[in-house]
């Protein structure tokens, strides 16, 4: 029994609410839109406390108030908390109408951490009042759900964890397989040969098991192959096909000269295997969600060495060389060589394979290094907030996914 086709009342805790199938049917909230899936009263009765089949009304003995902001939130797509109500009975509220914790915006996400952390709160009983629906048509989409977060988020459950530390031993054997298979020592020994391409083989496996699928479970293929992590996890295990595809077809002879550059150089990118880690490490998803928001200040950081770049090595090959063509300092010759000599000095690395002997050339040296100096030290403070902001958020993240491995154990 699907709710009529005009529409539908909402009653909750006394105060109605109209709502239209097609909105009943989208709407984010994963109570309501079970409404129209429910084919017989009793299933209907598991949704709602109580059906008037003659007005097309549900009952929902819930706060109302609380029901009102949710609302506003599946209708304009802002959730705030209600005024002058317990953060975590309104965190009661979203769980039982299907919203979770990430769906508030950052600051209410803080004020509920810092009231759960008070309260010492693991779990909350409506969690435990919900835990006979998933015994409905709907285990298999919870369990699709579970099986997601334990692929994609390593601290949302025991199970994620294990999975997180078998990959990342993963990560690390065959990291160090591919530094000591560039060892002379190694190359010569054929038995090492062999169980190298044994653990290569076992390791590029487990990578494409696990990229597959976490395809299979994810909710949008196309946003799955668009992150970057994916992209990286795609570009570690390609090159082992690639390159096994053309050992076959070449047998690796050598006057396949051509080809064995392209083995070696496919091989050589599985040094992205170490950035995997950043799926299991919050200094290094810090650091990739920073360089992500902080785009213009390190296109604008850019911009200013490239300026700098064209004015220094400018004038530093007309005083080191222009002025004086034969008698002139040859590493100078060209305003693309002095562009090395600035951008070396400029960052204070300093190497010393070229320098100026000119008196104006190291007045100028003293003036681009100076000036590097500021010019790097601009940007830097607005990608520093960028970076504390960033761990903050992600460090609140990874709480509340712990709060939720507290919870696993205790039940």
């Amino acid at each position: 029994m699907k709710p009529g086709g005009g529409l539908c009342v909402l009653n909750v805790g006394g105060r109605r609410f109209s709502v239209s199938p097609e909105r009943l049917r989208a709407s984010p909230l994963g109570r309501l839109s079970r409404l129209q899936r429910c084919a017989s009263e009793r299933e209907l009765l598991e949704v709602c406390d109580d059906y008037d089949r003659d007005r097309n009304e549900f009952f929902f003995d819930r706060h109302a108030e609380a029901f009102s902001f949710i609302m506003l939130y599946a209708q304009h797509g802002t959730l705030r908390f209600v005024p002058h109500m317990c953060a975590l009975s309104f965190y009661n509220e979203m769980l039982y109408w299907g919203l979770e914790s990430s769906d508030l915006p950052l600051c209410c996400q803080r004020r509920l951490d810092d009231r759960m952390s008070d309260s010492a709160v693991h779990f909350f009983p409506e969690e435990e009042a919900r835990a006979p629906e998933t015994r409905t048509p709907e285990t298999r989409a919870r369990w699709v759900d579970r099986m997601r977060r334990t692929f994609e988020e390593p601290t949302s459950s025991v199970a994620a964890q294990i999975l997180a530390s078998v990959s990342v031993l993963f990560v690390l054997v065959s990291m160090v397989m591919l530094c000591a298979s560039t060892l002379p020592d190694w190359k010569a020994a054929e038995s090492s040969v062999d169980e190298h391409r044994i653990i290569e083989a076992v390791c590029i496996g487990w990578f494409t098991a696990e990229c597959v699928l976490r395809f299979i479970l994810s909710r949008d293929k196309c946003e799955f192959v668009r992150r970057p992590l994916n992209i990286i996890d795609m570009l570690a295990i390609t090159p082992y096909y690639v390159s096994v595809t053309v050992t076959v077809l070449t047998g690796e002879n050598s006057q396949l000269q051509r080809a064995g550059v392209t083995l070696r150089v496919l091989r050589m990118m599985r040094i992205f295997w170490v950035i995997k880690l950043a799926r299991h490490f919050l200094g290094l998803q810090t650091l990739g969600l920073t360089l992500r928001r902080c785009y213009r200040e390190m296109v604008m950081l850019l911009v200013f060495i490239c300026v700098a770049m064209a004015i220094f090595s400018a004038l530093a090959q007309l005083l080191e060389h222009g002025l004086d063509l034969e008698a002139g300092n040859r590493d100078y010759a060209s305003i693309p060589a002095a562009c090395w000599w600035v951008i070396i000095s400029m960052t204070t690395v300093g190497y010393g394979d070229m320098y100026p002997v000119t008196v104006a050339g190291r007045v100028l040296g003293g003036v681009c290094v100076v000036s590097g100096i500021v010019l790097l030290a601009l940007p830097i403070t607005f990608i520093y907030h960028s970076f504390v902001q960033c761990y903050h958020e992600l460090k609140v993240r990874s709480a509340r996914c712990s709060r939720s491995l507290s919870a696993e154990f205790l039940q």
